[in-house]
Order: C-alpha cells, then structure tokens, then sequence
C-alpha cells in the first residue's frame, strides 16, 4: 500500500487524497446472479485481460466520510467545490473511444461540467459559471487515456488498488452481483492490519469483459460505504463520434490555456531531507511530508488561514486533524504532514518519533 499512499498525496491539505481518486457511487446491484466459480486468483486473472476501449455510462458516486458541508457561496466557495466530491452523492456520464476520446459530464442540479478531449484538444466547460477553457496537451500526454483533472472511471481506481495487493491483504470473493446489468465476480480486498481505518475493499468485476463496474471503500467495523463508485447504466460499444466535438455555447467566456511543457519535474534533485518518507508496510502505513521551504509550499500552506480550512479541521496535540472515516491527516505546528489510514495517535506518535 505504500506506493499507493505516494500517489494519492497532494501537496498540502490531503482531503483530496481520496476525491483524486474518483466520482463515485451508491450503485444498486441488481438482481442476485450466479456465475461459474472462479478462484481469486483467477478472478484477478480477469482483471488483468481486460482490454476494453470503448464505452458510455452513468457512474454515481456517494460519499459517506463523517465531513461537514461545503459551502457553495462566499468567500471558500471555490475551494469547497474542488473538495465537493467528498461530500454527498453524485452523478456523471462518462463516454470512452479510445485513448484519444474521453468525455465527462459531472451533473450539477440545474447544470452540468463538461471535459471533453479528443485528440490533443481538452476543453472544459462549466454551464453554471458560463466559462470555457481550451488546451492543447504535449506530446507525452498524448499518450494517456485522460488528460488531467478528469474524473477516473472504476477500473482506475481499482487498479491503484490491486497495485498494492501483497502479504498484507486477504483476498476473497463475495457473492456475485449484477452491477449496471452486467454479471459480475466480487472481488473483496480485507487489510490483515488490525488498526487500519479501512475494514475492506469491493470490487465488481464484468464476469465478460474483467471491467471492474464499481469499487467500494468500507472503514473499519461499518457495513455500508464510507466511498464508493459505481456504474448505474454501461453500455460497451464506441460512442457516437460527435460527442468528442465540442463547441462553446454562445454567451460562454473562452479562455486560452497555454500547454504545459512534457516534462514539468525539476531539473535537480530533491534531497532526502525534502523527500516524503514511508513507515510501516501494509495498508496501516504512514507517509511523513517534510517541511516544504519553496516559495510554492510556502503560498500552498497560507491554506491553513483559511475559515475553510478550520471547518474541515480540529485542533489535535501537535497540530490540527482531518479527520475522516478512511484516513487522518495531521498537519504538524511545524509545517509537516503525517498521513494514513490509522488512528490519530499513531500519526502523533510518528510525528514524535526520533
């Protein structure tokens, strides 16, 4: 789990740690289902075939981690909505063509976002706020399946997961279930670890395809998800090829983004002393993020002034806690950041330690 945890680090406050991870899903499963029996093993077999390209769907996401509501106006207003998928439940329709073609559509009551790519062509548009960005990706992007800042599908999500399937995780199989209609093996993922937050994870698997269709995330002695994502409708044929065209509506502000350079890592490297350490092994394993001295991290950690940052955030010996029912976060007096799937005090302990 530990490169994992790497992956879902941001830089400063790491609610998103999760929210990078997806829309996600209080998806029904249908009907119950009986498939020819399969090991775990050959199960994760599965997985690793599949090679769909092409698809359109509604995904629908529910999360449940004990966080207060965002506000939607006012000053915070723009850094709740980057944190909103924490929160409640959402809807968004995904369209897949390849590599080069991939369209979201976040629905919003009363409105809706857009990312479309196709090609080297990224826009993104908001139809509540009437604005429209367009870019044009590198040359090493061209090659990935989304461009940044779009919303992973399940697969994605689960496949950072079973990246970090080891010793440390029992793994099983559930009852098979009927997920968006399609026929699917239960692949459940339970830590060995007695202390991490997360008691286990879901994964629906197309019996087909080896799609996975929805990931849930279950803390520690609770029986419905604390995060999930899910399809609720998937349909597995090429979309209709028009809906990568994107035109701007009339009214809408069109702003140019220049593309980023392919290669935005620092010349030098980093000395160990500013790199984020790892201790433990498992899903109970905690990353450490030194004291960031640059003028970005100073800028990036005026957060902590922020009203919003005191609503997501309690005071805690030795700094402040967020708090949520799959990971703590403790952002030390002294700049550092200790983060994991853990109690806070084994956070308070690390930060400690000598």
């Amino acid at each position: 789990m530990s490169r994992t945890w790497l992956k879902w680090m941001p830089a400063v406050v790491v609610p998103v740690l999760i929210a990078s991870a997806a829309v996600a899903v209080p998806f029904a499963a249908n009907a119950a289902v009986t498939l020819p029996t399969k090991t775990p093993a050959q199960v994760l077999a599965l997985i690793a075939g599949e090679k769909v390209t092409a698809l359109s769907g509604t995904l629908s996401q529910t999360s449940s981690l004990g966080l207060p509501e965002l506000p939607t106006t006012g000053a915070d207003a723009s850094s709740g909505s980057a944190l909103e998928l924490l929160t409640g439940s959402h809807n968004a329709r995904v369209f897949v063509d390849g590599t080069a073609k991939q369209r979201v559509q976040v629905l919003d009551r009363m409105a809706e976002r857009d990312l479309v790519r196709n090609g080297s062509d990224v826009w993104l548009y908001d139809s509540k706020k009437k604005t429209a960005v367009h870019s044009t990706l590198g040359e090493r992007a061209l090659g990935t399946s989304k461009p940044e800042g779009s919303i992973p599908t399940p697969d994605q999500l689960a496949a950072t997961l079973l990246k970090s399937v080891d010793s440390t995780t029992i793994v099983s199989l559930g009852s098979d279930l009927r997920v968006a209609g399609h026929p699917a093996y239960n692949l459940v993922l339970t830590p060995k670890a007695s202390e991490t937050l997360l008691g286990s994870v879901s994964i629906a698997v197309d019996s087909e395809t080896g799609l996975p269709l929805s990931v849930e995330l279950f803390a520690r002695s609770q029986t419905t998800p604390a995060f999930s994502v899910g399809f609720t409708k998937l349909d597995l044929g090429a979309p209709d090829a028009s809906l990568f065209t994107f035109t701007p509506p009339a009214g809408a502000k069109v702003t140019e983004k220049a593309p980023k350079a392919d290669s935005t890592r620092p010349t030098g490297p980093r000395s160990p002393a500013e790199k984020p350490t790892i201790s433990g092994t498992g899903w109970d394993s905690i990353v450490a993020i030194p004291v960031d001295t640059s003028a970005a991290g100073k800028k990036s950690l005026s957060v902590t002034s922020s009203p919003l940052f005191g609503k997501l955030t309690t005071n805690a010996t030795g700094g402040h806690l967020f708090h949520t029912s799959l990971v703590n976060v403790l952002l030390t007096d002294d700049g550092r950041i200790f983060a994991g799937s853990v109690p806070v005090e084994k956070l308070q302990a690390a930060a400690t330690a000598k």
